[in-house]
């Protein structure tokens, strides 16, 4: 459609709106002495060394006000992630906050630089990473000290372990992040329904081991107490930052119907994997885009765990727009809070649209999946699957 030099200049162009995105992001990003999220893990960690309810409220703990709406930001995530948090809260509070962001940033540029160095036959790696580095997932974790960007790093190994078929590797890291993110567990549920058995059982003994330490440390109770948190945190599904499918219906009036949609999305990959026996990097893309669907919560940030879906997989329209939709900042969606609800799920829903794009876009690319070269390392076709055995 266009000639090599109008697809150049609308290249650079491209990328000079980007490299602005960014150097307005980075000028928001930066460390500022409110400690937000960071505070609430500080605050969990402090809570667990002292033998309290690191679930609980605490002066450090984030508390959300804003228009439309006002909460309690307590640490979310499971006891596997406390003795981070309590290592962190030795330090002081907000140089533990630089550290950490200096830390995250180094992961996800690590990140980058594994993903577009995968294929040194694809074109614009330059475009492609200043479009990750535009990410608003990526910009709003720094801004709340979140924990993502070392877990994303780790499932990106992962992706590219199974690429070289070292399965038992790629294990570790996917127990890794769905110790700390139980939600991802929906990757190695398909990569077992496909017939990928090492790495589903690596990861499992990995997210095990850390999911068991907690009860040696804190007790049997810390479950307890994180389980009865998050029965409480139905209110936050409507928040405009959650990109799951559950949030979308919420917005829509239609949130009863949230937990059989996902429950049928779910069924609906799990009868693909173990009917159609895809490719490693087929069961991934659609493990990971299925996570975030069918959570109750899976926040913009969740979405940089799509990384290689869009470093690896032939562009289409429906992946082009999603990529769009995902470099709209935090701020400019959050504006919408206090609009109609008809607002809220159209133009503040672009994270879950994003999702479901992606979903699609990935799906055309199943479909296509007979002709597509799935390079560089080793071809993952069949006789990579556990059945004979060739995964290590």
């Amino acid at each position: 459609m266009f000639s090599p030099a109008a697809r150049r200049t609308l290249a650079f162009a491209l990328g000079f709106v980007l490299l602005l995105l960014i150097i307005w992001s980075l000028a928001r990003a930066l460390p500022t002495p409110g400690l937000l999220d960071y505070g609430s893990f500080i605050a969990s960690g402090q809570a667990a060394s002292q033998g309290l309810d690191p679930y609980g409220i605490y002066p450090l703990t984030f508390h959300v006000v804003m228009p439309g709406f006002e909460s309690w930001n307590p640490n979310l995530n499971p006891p596997a992630a406390l003795p981070l948090f309590q290592l962190l809260g030795l330090m002081d509070p907000h140089e533990g906050f630089r550290l950490w962001w200096s830390l995250s940033v180094l992961c996800y540029a690590a990140t980058v630089l594994l993903l577009a160095r995968r294929d040194s036959s694809r074109g614009a790696h330059w475009l492609a990473a200043l479009w990750a580095f535009a990410l608003a997932g990526f910009w709003d974790t720094l801004v709340l000290g979140q924990i993502y960007l070392p877990l994303v790093l780790s499932a990106a190994g992962a992706w590219l372990l199974l690429e070289r078929g070292q399965g038992v590797l790629a294990g570790v890291a996917i127990g890794l992040v769905i110790a700390v993110k139980p939600n991802f567990m929906v990757w190695p549920a398909l990569l077992f329904l496909a017939g990928y058995y090492r790495p589903v059982v690596s990861a499992g003994v990995t997210a095990l081991l850390l999911s068991l330490l907690p009860l040696l440390l804190y007790g049997p109770d810390v479950y307890q107490q994180w389980f009865a948190l998050l029965a409480t945190e139905g209110q936050r599904v409507a928040f405009l930052t959650n990109a799951s499918l559950a949030g979308l219906l919420l917005r829509s009036g239609l949130g009863i119907l949230a937990a059989p949609i996902g429950v049928l999305v779910l069924a609906a990959l799990a009868f693909w994997a173990w009917r159609s026996r895809p490719s490693l990097a087929q069961a991934s893309v659609l493990g990971l885009i299925g996570a975030l669907v069918a959570s109750p919560l899976a926040w913009v940030h969740y979405t940089l765990f799509l990384l290689p879906l869009f470093f690896t997989r032939p562009m289409n329209w429906a992946l082009g727009l999603a990529a769009v939709l995902l470099v709209l900042p935090v701020p400019w969606v959050l504006s919408f809070m206090a609009s109609p609800s008809w607002v809220q799920a159209s133009i503040g829903s672009v994270y879950g649209w994003a999702v479901l794009l992606c979903l699609v876009g990935s799906l055309t690319g199943t479909r296509a999946k007979a002709s597509e070269k799935e390079a560089p390392g080793r071809p993952l076709a069949s006789a990579d699957r556990h059945h004979g055995t060739k995964i290590s």
